[in-house]
């Protein structure tokens, strides 16, 4: 959906199941025109495609990929974004630290990127800019030494820059310019805006540049300026509350190191406060989010800096004094309040306006994925909750 400031908007399909492709398609042909219905009725709709790697295998089959592509434009809707963090089954089972495996230290992951990468280029739209979000390298604790972890952002950042050098190519050949999105959160070997800033000076250019000197006998100077126009930051509201920082300060650490935003991802965090009711009051609320499906890890600021738990059990097994909390909980964006707790909508707020001043990226996309595991009371019609937040992200971004 094209609105006003050029903005593309959408919501990620990883809201509905895809463990494979019939299953993805079925949910899409279930809820696509319901929504669109009640977003974009004589417009285009635009699609954020989450595929898994089996879902994506299966959709290679065959013509399936052209018959999608014909579906699709039948009914008037395009895919310009994908979700290509998780790599398997995103419902219905333990998904926790998994999401992250296999991670950008595995042949898997770059296999998986490369193929959505192909499929996203049948799909885009004729001049469309294309990009897909990834995660941040690797999940934390599955690199306990400092050593470990150099490893790991070492063959990611080599990994990444042969998406870079096949986004190149797939340019010259076919004029669609797309992107990786890496996609910063608590607890991956990327969180925040410095570990953005240290993986791209101190692993993604020094790995990446003789890479694409090499194979493209291009300098350095234009290798460095290919890697940052296709590997770039998918900006989640909710994880960069989580973390604490401003948009205006963060986005603009990133600008002045050549850092592009190729997605911003329009998704609220749980707010915990204490306020009247005291601690125990909002803690025993926040059990009613303890669930068994995704994280849900919790920060707060100190004075040394950020802390985090890895999920919310950790924090219920000694809570301590705060004056605020946040938890990876990505609720409904257009609501600002949960009985005794908050939601990080007025961050969303906030990077909304300031992208209507600096408008550093035309990709929008709602994340809300955890419906399903939402408290009851919370819940409605999933089509008309789709599209209840989608028609609240153009009022904000056309107010």
């Amino acid at each position: 959906m094209l609105i006003r400031n050029q903005f593309h908007t959408t919501y990620c399909t990883n809201i509905h199941p895809g463990q494979d492709w019939a299953t993805t398609f079925a949910a899409l042909e279930r809820h696509l025109g319901e929504v669109k219905e009640a977003v974009a009725p004589e417009g285009d709709f635009g699609l954020g495609l989450r595929l898994s790697d089996r879902a994506s295998r299966e959709l290679g089959e065959g013509d399936r990929l052209t018959a999608f592509k014909k579906w699709l434009d039948e009914r008037h809707i395009y895919v310009f974004t994908m979700n290509g963090f998780p790599f398997g089954n995103f419902h219905g089972e333990r998904v926790k630290d998994e999401v992250h495996r296999p991670d950008w230290t595995t042949p898997e992951r770059l296999a998986y990127t490369l193929r959505l990468f192909r499929q996203l280029n049948v799909l885009l739209p004729s001049g469309q800019e294309g990009g897909i979000s990834t995660s941040p390298v690797s999940y934390r604790y599955w690199h306990t030494t400092a050593s470990e972890r150099r490893q790991a952002l070492e063959t990611g950042a080599r990994q990444m820059a042969e998406v870079a050098l096949a986004l190149v190519l797939a340019e010259r050949q076919t004029g669609a310019y797309m992107h990786l999105d890496i996609e910063p959160e608590p607890d991956g070997l990327l969180e925040n805006t410095q570990d953005v800033l240290d993986f791209f000076a101190n692993y993604l250019l020094p790995e990446g540049i003789p890479i694409l000197t090499h194979r493209l006998s291009v300098n350095q100077a234009t290798a460095r300026e290919l890697l940052l126009r296709h590997i770039t930051v998918c900006y989640d509201i909710c994880h960069f509350a989580l973390a604490f920082e401003e948009p205006d300060w963060a986005i603009g650490q990133m600008e002045r190191a050549g850092i592009r935003i190729g997605k911003v991802q329009v998704s609220a965090a749980l707010r915990i406060r204490p306020g009247r009711q005291g601690r125990d009051a909002v803690l025993d609320v926040l059990t009613d989010f303890d669930e068994p499906v995704y994280l849900h890890q919790v920060t707060a600021r100190s004075g040394s800096g950020v802390r985090t738990w890895p999920d919310l059990p950790e924090l219920f097994r000694d809570p301590p004094e705060f004056e605020e909390l946040r938890a990876h909980f990505h609720v409904p964006v257009f609501t600002e309040s949960y009985g005794l707790l908050e939601a990080t909508q007025p961050e969303i707020i906030q990077v909304l306006d300031y992208l209507k001043a600096h408008p550093v990226c035309k990709h929008l996309e709602v994340e809300t994925y955890t419906w399903d595991v939402l408290p009851q009371g919370l819940k409605q019609g999933l089509a008309g909750d789709i599209a209840r937040e989608l028609n609240w992200l153009k009022t904000q971004l056309e107010s």
